[in-house]
């Protein structure tokens, strides 16, 4: 499905009242997609995981439904997009975040949830283990609290002059604010000194990096719907405030990021399908385990580097999966 034709479609979804919708989609199995971030910005993910579906036998339009539900990083738009699926009795809930996820849990124990990629989903009480994740709800796991320390200390190769540690955050965020806290331990036992952005909505984002100039030698990205769907906006002001930033996956350093490292998310939209496909078939959540992403991957942007006059060490270079140039 081409990025037009996706967005086109989810328009005419969201324009269509929702009654008549729902009667035309009556017959068919319904999937409530509720995209935690914007159309735009996961238009990549959601095609990864239209494509496993259509492997696996199931055809927009033809014998499953799909409502899309966009919350763009705001959890009270996640609250209402998950009441929606609610009424309508959809038969799984798929989405993305741990926000979205808890928002999602507190709404029903009856509808299958599956989550395509969330932080700790034990720790944020998501699932009672990975093995038996209990109640209605299944998914993957990012190993965002394992990979925390490895993009810190990436980040430390990368600005060997590394003192002052800026994070941001979006405070709505449990998983954003958990890493955050993390890196601010680490952090701590480094010798840097770790300055905390707290986001509470994206007009808060332009002031708080801006204020950073001069206070800190880089900025550290906590993972978030809200920083992915604005991440271009983050690295520009990043890059103005002559800051190097670290991310979480690819799709952040191909805007601007100076380098990420995390699991392949279009990879995990494709194992969410999985998941969607067995409940689909009848299987519930608690008998599906919790997986977690087989693939990381190191990218640097080489053109964000030229920008803030980095020099990137030649063993780093040799290390990375990608080179953005």
């Amino acid at each position: 499905m081409g990025r037009r034709t996706f967005l086109a479609g989810t328009v005419a979804l969201l324009g269509a009242p929702l009654g008549a919708h729902a009667q035309q989609l009556a017959k068919l199995p319904i999937i409530g997609f509720l995209g935690a971030s914007t159309p735009s910005a996961m238009s990549g993910w959601v095609a990864a995981f239209l494509d496993r579906l259509r492997e696996l036998g199931w055809t927009e339009g033809r014998n499953v439904a799909i409502e899309y539900r966009w919350a763009e990083g705001r959890t009270e738009r996640s609250a209402e997009s998950i009441a929606e699926f609610v009424r309508l009795k959809v038969n799984v809930i798929v989405t993305y975040g741990t926000a979205a996820v808890l928002v999602a849990k507190q709404a029903t124990s009856v509808i299958p949830i599956v989550f395509a990629g969330a932080a700790d989903p034990v720790g944020n009480s998501l699932v009672s283990s990975l093995a038996r994740p209990g109640g209605n709800i299944t998914g993957i796991s990012i190993q965002q609290a394992d990979t925390t320390g490895k993009r810190l200390e990436l980040l430390r190769e990368l600005v060997p002059d590394l003192r002052r540690l800026a994070i941001i955050s979006h405070i709505a965020s449990a998983g954003a604010m958990s890493e955050m806290r993390k890196v601010q331990a680490l952090a701590g036992t480094l010798g840097l000194r770790a300055v905390a952005l707290e986001i509470q909505r994206l007009e808060d984002i332009a002031p708080a990096v801006e204020a950073l100039k001069a206070r800190a030698d880089a900025l550290f990205i906590a993972t978030d719907p809200l920083f992915f769907a604005n991440r271009r906006l983050i690295h520009n002001l990043a890059v103005g405030a002559r800051l190097p930033t670290i991310c979480n996956y690819r799709e952040y350093t191909e805007e601007g990021c100076l380098a990420s490292y995390g699991p392949t998310f279009p990879d995990l939209w494709r194992r969410a399908a999985d998941f969607v496909d067995k409940i689909l078939h009848g299987t519930k959540p608690t008998e599906i385990p919790v997986e977690q992403p087989t693939r990381f991957e190191f990218v640097i942007n080489l053109k964000t580097a030229k920008a803030l006059g980095l020099t990137i060490p030649q063993a780093l270079l040799l290390r990375a999966d990608q080179l953005i140039e």
